[in-house]
């Protein structure tokens, strides 16, 4: 079975440099062991990152034993609904890939926020720096 997005259609990949993925495989798919539930594709930026750290999710680290290189403002990452979602509400969201966002995060998560932050990713990242 394919797994959907939150449009209906099916999973597109998120990212590969890095290769996101609860699975490491560059989509958001989950299953049973993603208790975290790594369903957003985000592009994520500075201000994300800085939030992130300040809640206790550091993703601008590396951390080699988990195939985790650390991240930078650009690049494309699954993130979980419950840690985007607090970005949300502290008005910090990062920009969402909807083609490549699992459609499990719409248990937690409306479409019409998600949609409120859909983005391609731009030509040139570094616009996401700051």
């Amino acid at each position: 079975m394919t797994e959907r997005n939150v449009l209906g259609g099916e999973l597109e990949p998120c990212g590969t440099d890095p290769v996101t993925g609860f699975y490491r495989d560059g989509c958001c798919s989950t299953g049973p062991e993603d208790l975290g539930s790594h369903t957003i594709c985000a592009v994520v930026t500075a201000e994300f990152l800085e939030h992130q750290r300040g809640i206790g999710n550091d993703l601008s680290t590396p951390h080699p034993e988990y195939r985790f290189p650390g991240l930078v403002p650009g690049d494309r990452w699954c993130v979980t609904a419950l840690n985007w979602a607090r970005a949300y509400n502290d008005g910090v969201a990062a920009p969402v890939v909807l083609a490549a966002s699992h459609e499990a995060v719409l248990r937690l998560i409306p479409l019409e926020a998600l949609q409120h932050h859909a983005v391609d990713v731009p030509e040139d990242p570094s616009s996401l720096d700051g």
